[in-house]
């Protein structure tokens, strides 16, 4: 059975939109646009492949003090699903260019007043394949 309310087109744009722009801001290092991104809350976690960050502001020290080398990437298999108007998970791997991991992310986005934000977030590794 198919929910009419799963990945209304107009929604998936603006979800892509902000998936797309907050890409561009990790690979930039552009903190103030990745802080804009993620909802302003203690209730916000970040699960990194080394670091547990719960709340906005371990989160904002961590990319605060992360450094800006090597972050370009590759995306792969990126599939966003949104349900409702409100909610949406964002979903890729990627690559980094002379590391044979394939990374992963997970992000799940809700709409504000002011826009979609980031509620949850979590990146791992999985080991280069055999």
């Amino acid at each position: 059975m198919t929910d009419p309310a799963c990945n209304l087109p107009a929604v998936l744009a603006e979800v892509t939109a902000a998936f797309e722009r907050y890409e561009r801001a990790l690979v930039g290092n552009d903190i103030a646009e990745l802080d804009a991104l993620f909802h302003a809350a203690p209730s916000t976690v970040r699960y990194g492949a080394t670091e547990n960050l719960v709340g906005i502001d371990a989160i904002r020290a961590f990319r605060a003090a992360r450094s800006p080398a090597g972050l370009a990437r590759t995306l792969h298999n990126t599939v966003i699903t949104s349900w409702g108007s409100d909610f949406a998970v964002a979903s890729t791997e990627f690559r980094r260019a002379g590391d044979a991991r394939i990374g992963r992310q997970q992000q799940t986005w809700v709409r504000f007043a002011d826009g979609w934000k980031v509620v949850a977030a979590q990146v791992s590794w999985l080991a280069p394949p055999a």
